[in-house]
């Protein structure tokens, strides 16, 4: 018989353990925050409040879209190219204390 017909096929399992370390994050675009009124403050209260995203979740904020008002966003990461879209902007990225970027 062939090795690969004697060998026990084993599946993929995502273990507990590892699944507990990750950080799941709610995803925002910039293109959903063109909304937002010039010199207005970002936080993940306002955006729960909006609708945008789920109460208790960490928010991470991606670049894809146009920043075109001066916003102060606080968010717990920031892609680079929202970082840099965001300055460009005129606006301040701030990451929340506690979280990695």
């Amino acid at each position: 018989m062939p090795l690969q017909r004697r060998v026990p096929k084993r599946g993929f399992r995502r273990l507990l353990r590892n699944a507990a370390r990750r950080d799941e994050f709610a995803i925002v675009n910039l293109e959903r925050l063109a909304n937002f009124a010039d010199g207005e403050r970002v936080d993940p209260d306002i955006l729960t409040e909006r609708g945008i995203i789920r109460p208790g979740r960490k928010v991470k904020i991606l670049g894809d879209g146009e920043l075109s008002t001066k916003l102060t966003i606080r968010a717990h990461a920031f892609s680079a190219a929202a970082r840099d879209k965001i300055a460009r902007a005129g606006g301040v990225a701030e990451l929340i204390e506690g979280a990695r970027d």
